[in-house]
């Protein structure tokens, strides 16, 4: 046992016996008068009121360990106790005073508006005039109140906004009350809504007439054609045919509604375009040379690494060369290319871009090419296939990666698409930038 420890112990003994101080001195006046009646001696008394000491000294759950643990280890901050279960949530939450100004934010908040300084007001962050006058209705009656709210930028996002006063929480802060303030994602449920409207609309759309010709020709099978052998086999074609359109419909609409589900989360693997592009040409070339087109593909010597989901840029890169391939065909001829655009320091975007010299699109055409189911030539669109669709899927996966397509078309020369996407460093790429300085003679700090 140390010296700190020994004077810890004495100190807490002498507390103990402090505490007991009026039965120690009961105790001494009784034994003083037991040993002047004769009835114990004096040495015997000494040693009586040696035990009862001792037996004070003990250690026990007195007033004043209660007291001793209490200041060891203070009582949580109320403050604390707020700010604490707001942190591990992960809606974004404010903690707000009466005036409007900002005591607290957690990281779900942070995340989603940014970082909020302290003591800076509320609309420092956010400028929605609805959530604004939300709060100060709520603070001015005293009373809950919430509003819908949503986000266009990245992507489409949809919040319940509440402000409620914390009930139980002391006067003493600048401003006296406090108010929480909270978003609700409401996010995916206004997605399956939405899903489940736009595919009863489209579905039932876009299925009546493959679904009225599979009618017709077995009613005519059933009927007038009975007998008839020929014509048999040539309705089965068709019918064929019609069903495998209805088939691919939905499986497109299956696809662009589970990517609708995710548009607001973005991607966070790294993928090599080089590779994926050099891939998925590779596997395109025989759809291609059914159709008597060339693909001719170019990449650049240095590695370039993107951000992305690697199975959602296969599909759309596949999409771009198959409509490339389909509304080019007459052009003979589809270039698919990734060009890297430096910045100063060596790095920046990367350009990929899928290009056909059939008759091209006017330009009356060209924005309303992602929308759903448009399409500027419907016979064509459909004697080739097409669900109208494709370029729909390509947006939304465009959309979660943070990037968008670019249509440049021509009529007469051609159409051109283009994504452009944010480079990742590599460790690599890194030390070749560092050779490349060196050989050009530059200082590397």
């Amino acid at each position: 046992m140390n010296e700190t420890t020994e004077r810890g112990s004495v100190r807490l003994a002498s507390m103990r016996l402090k505490d007991a101080r009026y039965i120690l001195i009961a105790g001494a006046l009784a034994i003083a008068a037991f040993a002047a009646s004769g009835a114990i001696g004096w040495l015997s008394g000494a040693l009586l009121y040696l035990i009862i000491a001792l037996a004070a000294a003990l250690p026990r759950r007195s007033r004043s360990m209660r007291l001793a643990a209490r200041q060891k280890a203070p009582a949580m901050d109320w403050r604390q106790a707020i700010a604490l279960p707001l942190q591990a949530m992960d809606e974004p939450a404010y903690l707000l005073r009466v005036d409007g100004t900002v005591k607290f934010q957690n990281e779900a908040a942070e995340a989603l508006f940014g970082v909020s300084e302290p003591n800076t007001h509320l609309s420092g962050r956010i400028r929605s005039p609805a959530i604004l006058g939300m709060v100060q209705q709520a603070m001015e009656d005293d009373e809950p109140r919430s509003v819908d709210h949503s986000e266009r930028v990245p992507s489409e996002r949809w919040f319940q906004v509440r402000c409620a006063p914390i009930a139980g929480a002391p006067a003493r802060d600048h401003g006296g009350k406090l108010y929480l303030l909270t978003f609700r994602d409401m996010t995916e449920a206004r997605r399956m809504d939405r899903m489940r409207s736009d595919f009863v609309a489209n579905a039932s759309h876009e299925l009546r007439t493959p679904l009225a010709s599979l009618t017709g020709f077995i009613e005519t099978i059933k009927g007038p054609a009975k007998n008839d052998r020929d014509a048999q086999a040539r309705f089965l074609d068709i019918m064929y045919e019609q069903a495998t359109r209805m088939t691919r419909l939905v499986d497109d609409l299956m696809s662009l509604s589970r990517l609708e589900m995710k548009t607001h989360v973005a991607p966070t693997d790294r993928v090599d375009l080089n590779r994926l592009v050099a891939h998925v040409t590779d596997s395109m070339k025989p759809l291609a040379a059914e159709m008597g087109v060339t693909v001719a593909l170019t990449v650049p010597d240095e590695r370039v690494v993107i951000q992305g989901d690697r199975d959602e840029l296969i599909q759309v890169l596949q999409n771009l060369i198959e409509n490339a391939c389909k509304y080019g065909q007459s052009g003979g001829r589809v270039d698919v290319a990734v060009d890297v655009l430096p910045t100063d320091e060596g790095y920046g975007s990367a350009e990929l871009r899928v290009r056909d010299y059939g008759p091209g699109i006017a330009p009356e055409h060209v924005p309303r090419l992602t929308e759903r189911f448009y399409r500027v030539d419907i016979e064509s669109s459909r004697s080739k296939r097409g669900t109208g669709l494709g370029l729909a899927i390509v947006k939304h996966i465009l959309t979660r990666h943070r990037t968008r397509l670019v249509v440049q078309s021509t009529l007469g020369e051609g159409t051109t698409f283009i994504v452009r996407f944010e480079r990742q460093k590599t460790p690599n790429d890194v030390v070749l930038r560092l050779i490349d300085k060196e050989k050009q003679g530059l200082r590397v700090s």
